[in-house]
This record gives C-alpha cells, structure tokens and sequence, in this order.
C-alpha cells in the first residue's frame, strides 16, 4: 500500500499544493511552523475522516477561505483508490467520486500508523490516551467497531443527562434500565474487540522490546476493563445508580477502559525513566505496526511526525532497520541520511512545498 499523490486546497495554511510521493521514504524537512506536520493530517485525515489534532473540522481551514479539500490517490495490492474530503459548512467525503453516508465506509481504506512527539504521553498521560491508540488501531482493521463505539458513547451521554434530570427534576429513576441495557449491550462487543487486539499486542511487543533494549528489558502489557461479562457490568452499574445520580455521569463502563505497561516487573507510570517510555513507545508502535501489517496482508503507511526530536541516533536506527518494503513520510527540522533507501526530500517553508 502507498500514497501516490496528495492535493491540498486553502488546507491549514497551504493554498494550493500537489505533492507526488516515493514508495519508500519521503522527507518533509524545514524549520518549525512552516506547515510540515499539516501534511502528516492531510493523510490522517484522508485515512480516519478526522484530524488527530484539531477538535473543530474548521480549524483546518485556511483563515482566508471558507472551504478545504484534500484529495488522495493511492494504490492497494488489489486496487487504485482516491479518497476526496471537503470541509465545508459541513464535512463531505468521497470514496473514487462516489460520496459515502457512513464513516465506517471510509476506515480502512488507507491504512496508517502515526507517530508523533504527543505519543511519548500515550503511556505517560491518562487512560484516555491509551484507549484512543486502541480505538484508531482496531477501527481501521474493523470498521464496525467504531460503529459500537460511537453507540456506546451516545447511549452514555444521554444517560448522563438523564442522571441529572433525576437529581434536579426528579425523573423517574427505573427508566435508567432502558440506557443500562443498551450500555451492557455494546460494552460486552467493545470489550472483545479490545480484548482481541490487546492479546495480539502482548503477542508481539515482548519480543521487539527485547530486540530493541538488546534483551536487557522485559516489557509487559495488561487489559484493564469492569465490562468483560454482562453480568459484571450489569452488576456495577446497579451498585453505582445511587453515586451516579449524585455525580451526574456514569462512573463505571468501558469508557475508562485502560491498559498497564511494567518493565522488569515494575510499572513503567511510576518507575519508567524518559529513556524507557521512548523505548516502549517505540515497541508498542512497532507491535501495531506487526499486527496491521499481518491483518491486511500488505504494509500500511508510517507518518512519522517530527519523529527524530524525541528518539537517539539508536533507536532511530533500529526503527528504520525494521520496516521494509513500506512507505514511510517523515517531518522534521533538518534532512536526514537513510542508508540503502529511495528517498525523497521536499523542503517546506511558508505553506509551499519544494523538491530538493
């Protein structure tokens, strides 16, 4: 899988660019705030329909227009494809000129994995984090999951207003049973798919860390979740109705989901140095790497964001040793030598684009 080409329209602060791409690597070198990372979420955003940055689709559009388009061509093992997204008053995307109702229909056509400097907070901020690597990996590889998802947290915010209609308004509380059910329902199938696909993490990453720390580290990796039966959820969900009507928002659920990280038997939050929370980022985005690469049956795409600012020459080194035969796009401040690889370098200054 590769990206062929990329058309930018009054996208950030880009007016109108057309960049054709190496199959193996190419690189995006310039000084800060020239636009360089606008081009890693043009394909973010061709790949997911969002921006993984930007809260507000009109954040992306340049300040002097109303209306953004990215446009992507790439080419699968068995087929071409080009992906459209305008952002307008609203949101339109296209899949080969055909305009699709669903985002699910979209996942899963370009299939990418993303490292930027924000990542190093994956294992070091809160469970948000960790759950939203989960969510954008399993989404791409099962479109529906993000279709569970998106029910799961709809269904969760109206119960929580409804949570508060009974503590201000005295609403009935028996009627929570009609959120509770639905709740159970799609908690028990996010719970697989998370299950699923954190097993095949733990399948992959103890060896790549082993290689990378030169088998001086044993990483280990677990699941937290209340929700793994119906029962369970059932069950908490009833003991926390009281505290939930209090608080106004449902306290327990697969919305604080987690996963631990320890290294050498101890957790990596509380004793990791900088050095080993680079390491297990590196292994858990190569795991993904494995684990995509082996659903597919074809490499995805790597979008390395301003990647060497937060790695040593090593780990660099032994990023790039494991990928092959995959198209990587890079950004960062200053060109860089990639031994027995096709390379091509743009250089970006002032939202323009130039081949070097």
């Amino acid at each position: 899988m590769w990206i062929k080409k990329i058309k930018i329209n009054n996208f950030r602060n880009y007016k109108k660019e057309e960049i054709e791409l190496e199959k193996n690597i190419n690189l995006f070198f310039g000084e800060n705030a020239q636009g360089k990372t606008n081009i890693i979420e043009s394909i973010f955003l061709g790949s997911m329909g969002k921006s993984f940055r930007a809260k507000k689709d009109r954040e992306m559009i340049n300040l002097d227009n109303e209306k953004a388009e990215i446009e992507i061509e790439y080419e699968k093992s068995d087929r071409d494809g080009k992906i459209k997204i305008e952002l307008f008053h609203k949101k339109n995307i296209f899949l080969n000129g055909i305009k699709i109702k669903k985002l699910s229909e979209l996942l899963g056509n370009i299939n990418i994995i993303i490292f930027t400097p924000d990542d190093i907070h994956i294992l070091k901020g809160g469970p948000q984090n960790r759950r939203r690597f989960l969510d954008i990996m399993i989404s791409q590889l099962k479109p529906n999951y993000m279709y569970h998802l998106n029910l799961y947290l709809k269904t969760i915010e109206q119960r929580n207003q409804y949570l508060k209609q009974i503590r201000e308004e005295g609403k009935d509380e028996n009627l929570l049973n009609i959120w509770d059910e639905k709740l159970i329902e799609e908690a028990e199938i996010i719970y697989q798919y998370r299950k699923e696909y954190m097993n095949k993490i733990k399948e992959k990453i103890e060896e790549i860390h082993q290689e990378i720390t030169n088998h001086k580290e044993k990483i280990e990796i677990e699941y937290v979740s209340e929700c793994k039966t119906k029962e369970e959820y059932q069950k908490k969900l009833r003991e926390r109705r009281k505290l939930d009507i209090i608080k106004g928002y449902t306290t327990k659920g697969i919305h604080r989901d987690d996963f631990m990280i320890a290294i050498n038997h101890k957790p990596l939050d509380i004793y990791g140095s900088q050095g080993q929370h680079r390491t297990a980022i590196l292994s858990l985005k190569l795991a993904e790497l494995k684990i995509v690469k082996e659903e597919i049956e074809e490499e995805p795409i790597l979008l390395l964001d301003d990647f060497m600012s937060e790695l040593d020459e090593k780990r660099i080194k032994s990023f790039l040793e494991k990928i092959e035969n995959t198209q990587v796009i890079i950004t960062c401040t200053e060109k860089i030598k990639v031994e027995n690889k096709k390379i091509l370098i743009y250089n970006v200054k002032e939202g323009k684009i130039k081949k070097v």
